[in-house]
């Protein structure tokens, strides 16, 4: 597999070849993708701190007893007190460096030469630029489901935006055990439990556990020359959850998100916008510049969301 070059590209080590391009690395990011992606919709912030939402809560219901006699007294009244959660945008930024010489020796090719062999990169920059937005979207992809929070204090200190796990109200812990159909059951149940609503759901999964999920809730297919379940949606007594494969998802935790309450949140830099590519200032013969843009993942309520953790991974 080839090593990717730190710094500056020039003629002698970033060589071109002929052939389809091809990566065996995940370029697809299901999580932001469904919720807007780097450049669909979302919320826009000028503080990097945000809001995720503002709680309340009731005293536990109980059947009143309150006689005639005692009726005529108002009771002690009772105010209702917000919180706020919240979370914060975080910056990411990756640079392209090229020098004018690699450049304009697109036609020099490296491999096996064919007679007709093209380029398949015609463009050396474009091609640099668009993988970068790749490893944004794939860093992003990453954060907003195993993110950790942290709060800039200083310059010197940097915001980190709280991923999905960390913000999923009801957690199970596994303890190493495979995932079952009672570990699903619970988590579901104890989700409903502390106020899930099951408005639109998904449960967020690796290969491994995609495969058990298949197994617990598929059934033989009609048509016997047919084998085989690719399970997309359970219905259970609380409401239907989607299923979906992910790459960056932990290989020992599913998550399950109620997906209607989440978003990304966008900070854009004023008269620039946000995922933006600007060139640097020129110090010789080559070209530079840089790819800018904040964001952070509003989760909604924790009590929306549930994971479990530390399962077999199958290894």
């Amino acid at each position: 597999m080839p090593t990717n070059v730190s710094g500056q590209g020039t003629v002698w080590n970033l060589p071109n070849y002929s052939g389809e391009l091809f990566t065996a690395d995940a370029e697809n990011t299901p999580f932001l993708q469904m919720i807007g992606g780097l450049t669909g919709g979302g919320l826009q912030t000028q503080n990097f701190e945000f809001a995720t939402s503002s709680l309340y809560e009731y005293p536990e219901a109980t059947q009143p007893a309150i006689s005639e006699s005692a009726s005529v007294t108002a009771p002690t009244a009772i105010n209702y007190v917000r919180d706020q959660s919240k979370n914060v945008t975080q910056i990411f930024q990756e640079s392209v460096s090229l020098t004018y010489a690699k450049q304009s020796n697109g036609g020099r090719l490296s491999g096996i030469n064919t007679a007709g062999a093209q380029n398949n990169a015609p463009s050396e920059k474009d091609f640099q630029i668009a993988r970068q937005l790749g490893k944004i979207g794939r860093d992003v992809e990453w954060t907003f489901l195993n993110g950790t929070y942290q709060i800039a204090t200083a310059a010197n200190v940097p915001n980190k935006t709280r991923g999905m796990y960390q913000a999923a109200g009801t957690t199970i812990d596994a303890a190493g055990v495979r995932l079952s159909k009672p570990l699903l059951q619970q988590l579901f149940r104890e989700m409903y439990a502390n106020g899930a609503i099951f408005s639109n759901v998904v449960l967020w999964l690796n290969a491994f556990n995609k495969q058990i999920v298949s197994d617990i809730y598929g059934y033989a297919p009609t048509d016997r020359n047919i084998g085989g379940v690719n399970i997309k949606q359970i219905e259970t007594d609380f409401g239907n959850i989607g299923i979906m494969l992910n790459r960056f998802n932990p290989t020992t935790s599913l998550l399950v998100a109620e997906m209607s309450v989440v978003a990304p949140v966008f900070q854009p830099v004023p008269e620039k916008g946000n995922f933006f590519f600007e060139e640097l200032g020129k110090k010789g013969a080559a070209d530079e510049g840089q790819i800018y843009g904040q964001i952070g993942l509003d989760h909604g309520p924790g009590f929306m969301h549930g994971s479990i953790t530390n399962l077999d991974d199958g290894e």
